[in-house]
């Protein structure tokens, strides 16, 4: 308002029986105005729909009916011419229009006022004097207008973001159910959110940043649909494979600690967020070493076979290493891993002793030892397999315990790729 009573204090004053002089032929003015704003101005030059044609001849004529009100009375509430450029503003935004291009159009429409105007004083029927009072007005009344249609337009662009970002919050929660929701159901939202259905997605799940919430949220690319209000604040990333999106991504999250989910069929979307929110869970657990950045659950595929049953997990170790869970806890340490690492070397006792940094002959005395208490199943390739899976199991079930990783104030090491 007190922008308003500034305008209002800058209007010049006009001498009695201005405002009639500018009736005749105003909507003759009105009408070369939008003739030179189509003309003049190439987005107007070919209207879209008549919807579109009739709200800029309403407008041209509403201005110009308001100015001569103004210069008749300039008390005149300046609201009205307010409201009208509020409406322009927020229309412009709708309709995809930008704001300059709008304001083009209006300079455009005030200097072919102002030129009829000149004509008028040429033919001497209007004085010098009116003429730049006239001219005064005509300019602040239309920095008054585009004032008022940038806040529209401002208001507008901003609801619309909202009501968007809402839309794809809905779509998001759709793609990520558990069951599916239907192809139709989806399509239906992907359209209201201006969402291009894509082949594939990866799930991407953040650490709950606590007392950071209030901290810059990620920088994402626009076609990342994201909800950063849940309790686990996800994205879902659309075709990222090849397109350089998780790059982007990971930029964007530096300073947040995240997984990036499979990239999966768009059906299976709820999937890829399940193995993101497991293999974060790890994280925080000490069972995968990373504790910041976007952790790839394509890198711990088998940390997540292994331990998506631990009970499960639990029953093959005891089953499969029921001879070595009867010795002394110092002695199954120390089989367990020449066992594991003999099995990753393919039976070859000098590559398992170079990993574990003693002699060959201790790997060999270690074996005889192994021989005794699993037979032949050391020469066996499947009960080998077993051996092997339950030794890990084994391991990431030590790490997954509570507090394994803090025992020692040092993270647990990182279990995928043994």
């Amino acid at each position: 308002m007190t922008e308003l009573a500034s305008l209002a204090a800058k209007w010049p004053a006009f001498p009695p029986g201005t405002a009639e002089i500018m009736l005749p032929g105003l909507a003759h003015t009105a009408e070369e105005m939008i003739s030179a704003i189509q003309r003049e101005v190439p987005e107007y030059a070919d209207p879209r729909d008549e919807s579109y044609a009739s709200n800029v001849h309403r407008s041209v004529h509403q201005m110009l009916r308001q100015f001569v009100q103004l210069v008749a009375d300039p008390s005149t509430p300046r609201e009205e011419s307010v409201k009208l450029g509020l409406a322009i503003g927020r229309r412009a935004a709708t309709e995809g229009q930008n704001i300059e291009i709008v304001q083009a159009a209006m300079r455009t429409g005030a200097r072919v006022a102002w030129h009829r105007l000149c004509v008028k004083a040429g033919k001497g029927i209007v004085s010098i004097d009116v003429l730049g009072a006239i001219g005064e007005a005509i300019f602040l009344y239309i920095d008054e207008l585009s004032a008022a249609c940038a806040d529209g337009y401002m208001q507008a662009g901003a609801e619309m973001a909202d009501e968007l970002k809402r839309r794809r919050g809905r779509l998001l929660d759709v793609l990520v159910a558990d069951p599916p929701a239907s192809e139709d159901a989806i399509a239906d939202r992907a359209r209201a959110a201006a969402w291009t259905l894509p082949r594939t997605v990866a799930a991407v799940v953040l650490a709950d940043r606590g007392q950071e919430l209030l901290s810059p949220l990620p920088a994402l690319p626009a076609e990342v649909l994201a909800d950063m209000v849940r309790t686990d604040p996800c994205l879902l990333v659309p075709d990222p494979d090849g397109s350089g999106r998780i790059d982007a991504i990971e930029r964007g999250l530096r300073g947040w600690t995240g997984a990036l989910g499979p990239v999966v069929p768009l059906s299976q979307a709820g999937r890829s967020l399940r193995w993101a929110r497991q293999v974060l869970a790890l994280v925080r657990r000490g069972v995968i070493g990373q504790r910041s950045g976007l952790v790839r659950c394509d890198e711990h595929l088998s940390t997540l076979l292994l331990l998506a049953d631990e009970n499960l997990a639990q029953v093959c170790v005891t089953a499969r290493l029921a001879p070595l869970l009867r010795l002394r806890p110092e002695q199954q340490e120390t089989l367990a891993e020449t066992l594991l690492s003999w099995l990753q070397s393919a039976g070859n006792a000098n590559i398992a002793a170079r990993q574990l940094h003693v002699h060959p002959q201790t790997v060999r005395y270690r074996l005889r030892h192994l021989q005794e208490l699993f037979g032949e199943a050391l020469a066996q390739p499947a009960a080998r397999f077993d051996l092997e899976v339950a030794l890990q199991a084994r391991l990431l079930l030590s790490e997954a315990a509570p507090g394994s990783g803090e025992r020692s104030g040092e993270p647990a090491p990182a279990a995928a790729g043994r």
